[in-house]
């Protein structure tokens, strides 16, 4: 495919990708204002955004395998169509549980979204010149991420009200789908489709057991650490993920196959996956509450105030992707994200509720600048050492380990957020001579709190909200390791990978279409004993194999 036409494929898949980030980052911003009126407490803050990211991590595998076995077109479609109904449901919310049930089915899409694109790009193009496509990719991601919390700090203050930050999207989803008919034009070869059901309830049912145990795990509300509770969660996770490593190594398709995740380069991918889902989940979702809430910041000034990052990051996937692709080499760049990744955090880990904000702004656009050069350039590194018929699956697999990354970040960061700003809320009321009645830490509505108690409470989330930078920093240690220990492949030139041929070995010639080989078969069956078929020098017989 040409330039020109790679370009008109992707056009509709880019403008799902980017409706589906903006559905994430369009509510961050919007949830401070949400949790108020809805009274909402800080677990439910971050339950608001795992419960979208676990059910994005538990089905991406199964849309990755699904786009190995089906027309991947169809299935872009229908996950857009899932995440309109989700959108338009959590815009009618008026209860937290029925919010958090939307935003399932928004996460149901969103790993169809996440999946399919990859696995698109992957089927189209080339691993030596996907480092490019891959980087417009980031690029969409960025400006999505970017205009999100614009877009829902400005709808959040203007009279439409906080609602809108969910209607907004279904127009764009349409939009999207329109244009996914008319320019996402990819041949669709049937296979024997035999889908891994058994082990797909195992994934999400040991999945979504863990990450439920660490949401609640230490809350005083729920259990401790060390209880009967924890114990049988944990087990109950471990076993179920146990029987699903035995089901997938005996089943003919299963879900996630063991010979792709095992595979060195997959395996190291995946680990620094996990780390840079905790990194990329955790800052997004936390930076904005520290802005509004303990900043004073109004939802558009919030969007305004992670422009910085954002830049950084658009600037980190559009570079790496263009210089990955001119010179063939990526593992440099991703040495060189991690190390901006941990940089960036560590840096971010010492703010405080008195911090300059142009100061955040720098320790921000670092982070952004390495979260984008390490980001696609893990699943272009996996893309590289698979087959084309495996690239929906391997894809999914770093998708889907990032996402876990990312909800166990988000569920374990929150609640660590829940319980620093209690124990600091509880030491300035102390110190202000204030009675402390219940848990100060449990609710975001501070509109209606007095002055001298709300000052209290901002500084808390403020000073509470470095602890969270600092521990995601020692994570994106392990991406760095496991950068480090990847053995970098040149990037091959064709979408599928070739078969090597051994020095002295004759070179295969290729297949011809169908015609074409009527063609070949009837000149050599007409061809004079003891000679070529139309040529008369055996060398130059041999240079026309390989010309051809």
């Amino acid at each position: 495919m040409s330039h020109r036409q790679i370009m008109e494929a992707l056009t509709g898949l880019l403008a799902a990708f980017f409706t589906a980030i903006l559905s994430s980052t369009i509510v961050a911003n919007a949830l401070p204002t949400i949790m108020s009126e809805l009274r909402g407490t800080q677990t439910d803050f971050a339950w608001v955004i795992t419960a979208a990211l676990l059910a994005n991590a538990a089905t991406t595998p199964i849309w990755g395998k699904l786009a190995d076995l089906f027309d991947k077109k169809l299935l872009v479609q229908l996950s857009i169509v899932i995440f309109v109904a989700g959108s338009v449901m959590a815009g009618l919310s008026e209860t937290i549980p029925l919010l958090l049930t939307a935003r399932v089915i928004q996460g149901v899409a969103m790993g169809g979204l996440t999946a399919l694109a990859q696995a698109i790009i992957g089927s189209m193009i080339p691993p030596r010149d996907r480092g490019k496509y891959s980087g417009y990719m980031g690029g969409v991601m960025a400006v999505a991420t970017a205009g999100g919390p614009l877009l829902g700090g400005f709808i959040v203050d203007s009279p439409l009200g906080w609602r809108w930050t969910f209607f907004v999207c279904v127009p764009l989803a349409v939009v999207a789908l329109v244009l996914l008919q008319i320019t996402l034009k990819i041949p669709y070869v049937k296979r024997p489709a035999k889908i891994d059901w058994l082990g797909s309830i195992l994934l999400t049912s040991g999945v979504s057991i863990l990450l439920i145990w660490v949401s609640f795990a230490g809350n005083p509300d729920y259990y401790a650490w060390w209880s009967w509770q924890s114990g049988l969660m944990v087990g109950g996770g471990v076993v179920l993920l146990a029987l699903l490593v035995l089901v997938e190594s005996k089943v003919e398709q299963p879900i996630i196959p063991l010979k792709i995740i095992s595979e060195r380069t997959t395996a190291l991918a995946i680990l620094a996956s996990v780390a840079v889902g905790v990194a990329m989940f955790g800052s997004s979702t936390f930076l904005g509450q520290y802005f509004q809430v303990a900043r004073g910041a109004t939802p558009t000034e919030a969007g305004l105030l992670t422009l910085p990052m954002i830049a950084g990051n658009l600037i980190g996937s559009v570079g790496s992707g263009l210089l990955i692709s001119r010179t063939g080499k990526w593992k440099r760049y991703l040495v060189a994200g991690s190390i901006l990744l941990i940089a960036g955090l560590g840096l971010a880990g010492t703010v405080d509720h008195t911090t300059e904000l142009w100061l955040t702004g720098v320790y921000t656009a670092v982070l952004g600048l390495g979260l984008g050069m390490v980001m696609q350039n893990l699943v272009l590194a996996v893309q590289n050492t698979v087959k084309a018929t495996d690239i929906g699956t391997a894809s999914a697999s770093v998708a889907f380990f990032r996402s876990v990354g990312g909800a166990i970040g988000v569920s374990v960061l929150g609640a660590v957020l829940g319980t620093r700003v209690t124990q600091l809320a509880n030491e300035g009321l102390a110190a202000a001579n204030i009675p402390v009645q219940g848990d100060a830490g449990a609710s975001m509505d501070l509109v209606d709190l007095p002055q001298p108690i709300r000052d209290i409470m901002r500084a808390a989330y403020g000073d509470a909200t470095a602890q969270i930078f600092l521990i995601s920093a020692v994570i994106g240690v392990i991406a760095l390791v496991a950068v480090l220990f990847i053995k970098e492949k040149p990037l091959r030139r064709t979408v599928d990978i070739q078969p090597e041929v051994e020095p002295g070995q004759a070179v295969p010639a290729p297949a011809l279409p169908a015609p074409a080989a009527a063609a070949a078969q009837a000149e050599s069956t007409t061809a004079a004993p003891g000679r070529s078929a139309g040529v008369d020098n055996p060398d130059r017989e041999f240079v026309g194999v390989l010309r051809r």
